[in-house]
């Protein structure tokens, strides 16, 4: 399974197409929709969430509630194009007409300078309308898919916030997949510690009012994948590399771990790996979980546990220092719309991307062209692995 977004920030329309879906798997856009809105929320969002309201058009690969087997295609329209239908239209215009918000400045942070130095643009638009975090409603698109397809399976996958501006969330692994998703979105912040939550708005809140930005890690949790998904024979089939990769790919993500992630090289090896044990209800399992899910490249069947860090948005108030590409003189950086904080809708990002990548190892492993074949397969492989 693979999936390919096209579409800029401003342009008419995100378009999403899905390759490798099973045939004969429930799907309905309200799914897809409501993955959509919980992208809008969050505490923090700036002022185009109120222009936007984002909804899917399923225009193919789908008929009387079901998959066909082939391309799924997704459209999300931008309610908003009417009023860029002159800076951003497909249509030549006049070499000698001025087209507005033409942009020779480029902003730190941002993809501006080194997509024109790749592509060739002397206006930046052309760089900073694809490279703008809009094109994760999109891959939310794709993911919500995915999750479908692994709920259906018992795979389920929720978001939260961990951290944001170095305010830390208290860990509560006792928690049910339940009440982790309830709390998640219950909460402005979609974190699942009420203790720290009014201290995380109120650091929003301050970064608003001086014009600046702040990031913060967010959690993956997921429970039900079986043992084994994944490989250790190649560097490009290990599972949790491939989680690893597609999260640094979400605009504004810089790290990754796994598990105890970093922290495991501050302690002894005893410390670290999990033990084995097999009862008859359970099969094999491990005794504790430090390595959030995976050994080897492949999962282990124990809970996936992986955070993402996210750095402060790059689009400020209080602009930084660069250098005109036509004139060579500093300026401060010019201002478009932007969150002080994104870390409560990127939870929402990281969630559809991992439930992606998890899904298309499903499908890599398991028979893949009828979904009733797959469910099949999956529940005698989850037998075979708990006697084997």
């Amino acid at each position: 399974m693979r999936y390919l977004t096209a579409g800029e920030s401003h342009g008419k329309q995100l378009t999403t197409i899905i390759e490798g879906v099973p045939a004969n798997m429930p799907l309905e856009k309200d799914v897809i929709n409501d993955s959509l809105r919980r992208r809008q929320k969050g505490y923090g969002r700036g002022k185009r969430m109120q222009i936007e309201k984002d909804l899917v058009e399923l225009t193919s690969g789908v008929r009387h509630g079901y998959t066909l087997g082939s391309p799924l295609s997704l459209v999300i329209h931008n309610d908003d194009f009417k009023h860029w239908t002159d800076i951003m239209g497909e249509d030549p215009i006049d070499p000698n007409r001025k087209i507005r918000r033409t942009i020779s400045r480029p902003r730190p942070g941002h993809a501006d300078l080194n997509g024109a130095l790749k592509y060739g643009h002397r206006d930046m638009r052309n760089v900073l309308e694809r490279s703008s975090a809009r094109e994760t409603a999109a891959r939310v698109a794709a993911g919500a898919v995915a999750k479908v397809l692994l709920q259906e399976l018992d795979i389920e996958v929720v978001a939260y916030v961990k951290e944001i501006a170095g305010i830390r969330a208290g860990d509560n692994p006792s928690l049910t997949m339940e009440e982790r998703k309830h709390r998640s979105e219950q909460s402005p912040v979609r974190t699942l510690d009420e203790s720290v939550e009014q201290q995380m708005m109120n650091a929003i809140d301050e970064a608003k009012k001086d014009g600046d930005s702040i990031g913060g890690i967010v959690e993956v949790f997921v429970e039900g994948m079986p043992p084994g998904v994944g490989s250790y024979v190649h560097y490009d089939r290990k599972l949790d590399a491939r989680i690893a990769g597609s999260v640094v790919s979400i605009n504004a993500f810089k790290g990754v771990e796994f598990g105890l992630g970093f922290e495991a090289a501050r302690k002894n090896g005893s410390e670290v790996h999990d033990e084995i044990a097999w009862t008859k209800d359970r099969g094999y399992y491990r005794k504790t979980n430090r390595l959030g899910g995976f050994e080897g490249g492949m999962t282990t069947g124990m809970p996936i546990i992986v955070k993402g860090v996210m750095k402060p948005i790059p689009t400020l108030y209080k602009p930084l220092q660069s250098v005109d590409i036509e004139t060579k003189e500093v300026f401060h950086a010019s201002i478009e719309r932007s969150d002080s904080c994104a870390v409560p809708a990127a939870s929402v990002v990281m969630e559809h991307v991992v439930a992606f990548e998890l899904a298309k190892a499903i499908l890599e492993q398991f028979p893949n062209d009828q979904f009733p074949k797959l469910k099949k397969a999956m529940a005698e492989y989850r037998e075979e692995t708990r006697w084997f």
